[in-house]
């Protein structure tokens, strides 16, 4: 087992104890205050170009963010089930984001800044998520998941995780609708 993997498990198995009653708090919320399941799941394209099912507490009803779902993605707590993802070895605690899979039909193989993604897990956290999350244009996101993937190293993850807290903290600044 590589040393990142050991932290991925050891990391995601304690996240989830200690978050456990966070879990169930959000949990709760969710079923609440909008009908529909508690977690959505989203095929999503990981380590060399498998598909796998990611989880996230539900957000949206209709089309539009519920206010919990507002509260739950300001703060990243919508993300918070990938963590069974990282236990189940299809995502780790810091990685490029993850990619939804090709259009069904299509026989386009993955190039450029996609195929360079699959050559990791799909991450929770990444530079990107630290540096300006959504607020960021697409193209500066996919030049830090490039840096992430061509630089990677387990103290790069361990500084990643460690500037994830007081971002999740601070949560993404409020979008003003005209």
């Amino acid at each position: 087992m590589s040393a990142k993997r050991a932290v991925d498990l050891t990391g995601s198995l304690f996240l989830l104890l200690l978050l456990s009653p966070v879990l169930l708090a959000v949990a709760a919320a969710v079923a609440l205050t909008s009908p529909g399941p508690v977690l959505t799941r989203r095929e999503r394209t990981g380590l060399g170009g498998r598909t796998f099912t990611m989880l996230t507490f539900r957000t949206t009803r209709a089309e539009s963010l519920t206010p919990v779902g507002r509260l739950l993605r300001r703060r990243l707590l919508d993300t918070l089930p990938q963590l069974i993802n990282v236990v189940r070895g299809e995502m780790s605690l810091v990685g490029p984001p993850p990619l939804p899979p090709a259009a069904p039909g299509s026989t386009a193989p993955a190039f450029g800044a996609d195929r360079a993604r699959q050559a990791l897990r799909p991450g929770i956290t990444g530079l990107w998520q630290i540096s300006g999350r959504s607020e960021l244009p697409w193209e500066e996101m996919s030049v830090l998941d490039l840096h992430y993937v061509e630089q990677h190293w387990l103290g790069l993850d361990l500084w990643i995780l460690a500037r994830t807290v007081p971002a999740a903290v601070a949560g993404r600044p409020a979008v003003r609708v005209a």
